[in-house]
């Protein structure tokens, strides 16, 4: 057995005779815990309100979306068409088309954009998880609006006396003076048949409607669109399907991941964690400076054994290797131990939501193997470069006194 380990060991489970010694191991060691279990919850709750974060987003997001690479609109010829019903690993994929409209409805008004979609979008998003209100009846005369679009209006779901006037202007050259008011735009009375709810931002935002519907109030032709989603089959590779799918729709198209439509929000998430993380790190060490104390009373509390395993041949190397070899075992098993009590708050945070944002929301968080790693990546780190500057102070000198 490797004799430094070994000595670290029993070093490690025996208490010295000195009573101030055992109570800054103790202290030490409890600290290494709870600055793990710390960093641990935290990263965990981080995790969480990302994906908390994230999930209004999935909504409305498709895996891959193709836009347009100048313009708001693009054309899709037939070929192209039977060309994306041929790629391997799509699972679905569903056209779309949007513009900016103004809506009125009792004197009451609001600017948002109308979503023209087809019959796949329900399959290539999770728009359907999103319906507050009423069904999905989406037709010639009914659209589903956010829910935040139906409460500025003052519109109720299946208002067929009193229906929500969408206006678009039409697309086109000339000075307004030289038309009427009523030529510059097209409008379209339509019922809301169902009400959707995601957040504020988006429920102010859409109203979803037929596609075939919105390319004639914007007067397009059937084959423009502004954007194809698409929904790829478990396990695609994603790379692949993305060069399957650019060759297909040239260079005029460019396609958009999840992290991509969303860059500045995950931009944000990722530098509020990392920002986070350093924070922690930074008192773990200012707490590790506890390790390094801790190891120079175990070096001086065990002076006179070091000297007996001096005479019987062992190194100064050894005896050096023999205390950081400690330190990095106390520093380890405190992180352990710091995960396992982290690990089991943040489960039953997850099983019984005992911390609320509201009566009704348990504040999110997420068990995720990564943090795991990062932690006692963190920890281990931080515990070798203790370990290595308390056990410097072991010299010939120190043994000869």
């Amino acid at each position: 057995m490797n004799f430094p380990l070994y000595i670290a060991k029993r070093y490690l489970r025996s208490k010295s005779s000195q009573n101030a010694v055992n109570i800054i191991n103790f202290i030490t060691f409890l600290v290494i815990v709870i600055g793990a279990a710390a960093l641990f919850i935290v990263l965990s709750g981080f995790a969480g309100l990302k994906n908390f974060s994230l999930a209004f987003t999935n909504s409305f997001d498709p895996q891959l979306k193709a836009l347009p690479a100048t313009g708001k609109f693009f054309q899709l010829s037939p070929a192209q068409e039977e060309a994306l019903d041929q790629v391997q690993n799509v699972a679905f994929y569903a056209k779309e088309i949007e513009e900016k409209v103004y809506l009125e409805h009792q004197g009451k008004n609001h600017i948002a954009y109308i979503k023209g979609i087809d019959s796949n979008f329900r399959k290539v998003t999770q728009i359907d998880s999103a319906l507050y209100l009423g069904d999905w009846t989406i037709n010639e005369s009914q659209v589903v609006s956010g829910i935040g679009i139906a409460n500025i209006l003052g519109v109720t779901i299946n208002q067929f006396r009193s229906p929500l006037q969408i206006y678009a202007f039409k697309p086109g050259k000339g000075s307004i003076s030289q038309q009427g008011i009523r030529s510059l735009y097209n409008q379209l009375p339509m019922v809301i048949g169902g009400v959707y709810a995601v957040e504020a931002d988006l429920d102010n935002k859409y109203v979803l409607a037929q596609l075939p519907l919105v390319q004639a109030l914007l007067e397009k032709q059937p084959d423009q669109f502004s954007a194809l989603n698409f929904k790829l089959r478990n396990g695609a590779d994603e790379t692949a399907v993305r060069k399957a799918l650019s060759d297909i729709l040239g260079p005029n198209i460019v396609l958009k991941n999840k992290q991509e439509l969303n860059s500045t929000l995950y931009k944000m998430l990722n530098t509020e964690n990392m920002a986070t993380y350093l924070i922690f790190t930074l008192v773990l060490i200012i707490a590790l400076f506890n390790v390094v104390g801790a190891i120079i009373m175990m070096i001086l509390d065990k002076q006179q054994n070091s000297k007996t395993l001096f005479s019987f041949g062992t190194t100064v190397k050894e005896l050096r290797r023999i205390y950081f070899i400690q330190g990095v075992l106390v520093t380890g098993l405190g992180g352990c131990i710091g995960v396992l009590i982290g690990s089991i708050l943040i489960w039953s945070q997850l099983a019984f939501g005992w911390l609320k944002i509201t009566p009704s929301l348990a504040y999110p968080v997420a068990f995720d193997i990564l943090n795991v790693g990062i932690v006692m990546a963190t920890i281990l780190v931080l515990g070798i470069i203790a370990a290595k500057i308390a056990s410097s102070r072991v010299n010939k000198k120190l043994i000869a006194q």
